[in-house]
């Protein structure tokens, strides 16, 4: 659900002449609750597993030491909404410091580079921190089954930076087009590619449809956005494969009214920076945006003590680690795994990468530890399924609640009603419910906004828009260029 994990803050330059033992013991983290000798748990990642871990942590007998690459907490399930300018990174998202606090608590802003699980450590780039007990709670990333080229040209949606980065390519593709003369060109500029048919691939593809029929068809002179093709390429028989075939048909229908074409048994095969390939068919585009696939956390792998036979054995094909019903790793009962990095199954099937889940998972992995502390038995996991949605469009879900398919618009009205819910933060939920009201009434997205460099002219990557002598064109530049060409 959530990344967890950079850089962590270097050393001072007057540490540099210290001895080693002095300068360890002065970068590692301390706390009050240290002299009291408590339990020392740390949990790496601040996702949805990490932060119902600490605050089910806070205020017991325990130290905590909470590491993340960020120094906020990301409601994942709405960075789509983001990446297509619906919301603002500010609204999906709350300051850790603010979130949790308390005595025991103390966070840190670092990447882990490894963990020792036998001397009970973990690593991180400055530093070394000693654990009792550990939740590993990093989350997932992208997969590109094997084809790591195609990640500059086709971006995924895990992180704010990934959401700011496919705005920015959704709303530039139209300007582009705007100023291109040639249909051909213009076309190509037009026609958005998703990958994946799972509920961010269709969430994406019905949100881009939205934009070009719906949000901006009066904005500009030269073009018809209501025009732009959507395509969604899912390599299964059918989209949103989680759900039931008579939920999958009506999701596939609702985006068919909204212009999406679907395209099922589709698998790619190329993607360049002009052109996707499947097996069956190619298209012409230079926005392409992946939902097909994720892999583990990397540091996952440092648990399987950097050999491949133990690690065949303790993590699967995208690195997940195979956990107890206690939700620990085998053969090491204080370190816990939750979220997207677990794999465990419940009545025959893995449990899904979801949020209910990943909170579920947090919470019962600090309750075993607390159990072992005061010397109980701790508990195996088991899931309850309350349900879960995913949107297609304006006025169309479809999911399940406690076992009941719903779809249309009291699937929608659910999914608007569950996501405010678990939101964190009270002006998160207002902002939030008041861009959701002035997107519904206006049919406006307010965040169409395209920040970092402008693209090239001829494809969406970050190169390309120079002067001749190496020097980055602003856009100032090109108006002005552009300008000079029809004067």
């Amino acid at each position: 659900m959530s990344e967890a994990l950079v850089a962590a803050i270097a050393p001072p330059a007057e540490l540099a002449a210290e001895p080693l033992e002095l300068r360890e013991s002065r970068l590692a983290p301390r706390s009050d609750a240290a002299a009291l000798d408590r339990p020392h748990v740390v949990i790496v990642g601040a996702g949805f597993a990490g932060l119902h871990s600490v605050q089910e942590l806070r205020g017991t007998e325990v130290s905590v030491t909470v590491i993340d690459r960020h120094n906020y907490h990301l409601f994942q399930p709405l960075l789509y909404q983001v990446a297509t300018a619906a919301l603002e990174p500010a609204d999906i998202s709350g300051q850790l410091r603010q979130i949790v606090h308390g005595e025991n608590i103390q966070i840190l802003m670092g990447e882990v580079e490894s963990i020792d699980a036998e001397r009970s450590r973990i690593e991180l780039a400055d530093r070394t921190i000693d654990y009792d007990y550990l939740i590993l709670a990093s989350g997932s990333s992208h997969s590109y089954f094997g084809h790591t080229d195609w990640a500059r040209r086709a971006p995924g949606l895990k992180t704010l930076e990934d959401a700011l980065e496919i705005r920015r390519r959704i709303l530039f593709a139209f300007e582009a087009a705007e100023r291109e003369s040639d249909p051909e060109r213009r076309r190509t500029w037009l026609t958005f590619v998703v990958i994946g048919g799972g509920p961010t691939g269709v969430e994406l593809a019905g949100a881009i449809a939205e934009i070009s029929r719906q949000n901006k068809q009066h904005d500009f002179r030269n073009i018809d956005p209501r025009q732009a093709r959507v395509l969604l390429l899912e390599g299964r028989a059918r989209v949103l494969m989680e759900y039931s075939e008579p939920l999958s048909a009506a999701a596939r229908r609702s985006l068919e009214r909204l212009g999406v074409e679907v395209h099922t048994n589709a698998m790619v095969t190329e993607v360049t920076e002009q052109q996707v390939k499947t097996d069956r068919l190619s298209v012409e585009t230079h926005t392409v945006l992946w939902a097909a696939g994720v892999a583990a956390s990397p540091v996952a792998r440092s648990l399987a003590g950097g050999t491949q036979s133990r690690g065949g054995e303790l993590l699967d094909r995208a690195g997940r680690v195979r956990i107890t019903p206690q939700l620990s790793v085998p053969g090491h009962d204080n370190v816990f795994v939750v979220g997207d990095l677990a794999l465990l199954e419940q009545d025959g099937k893995p449990l899904p990468g979801l949020a209910p889940v990943a909170i579920a998972e947090g919470k019962h992995a600090a309750a075993n530890i607390l159990r072992a502390v005061r010397g109980e038995t701790q508990q195996p996991f088991r899931y309850k399924d309350r349900g879960s949605f995913a949107v297609v469009g304006r006025g169309a879900a479809v999911g399940v609640a406690w076992r009941w398919p719903l779809s249309g618009a009291w699937a929608w009205l659910a999914w608007l009603a569950i996501h405010i819910t678990f939101l964190i933060g009270f002006r998160n939920r207002v902002a939030v419910l008041f861009n959701w009201a002035y997107v519904y009434i206006t049919r406006r997205r307010h965040a169409e906004l395209i920040i970092g460099d402008v693209p090239s002219h001829n494809g969406p990557g970050r190169g390309g828009n120079d002067d001749g002598n190496g020097r980055r064109l602003r856009h100032s530049d090109l108006v002005k260029a552009d300008r000079f060409k029809r004067d």
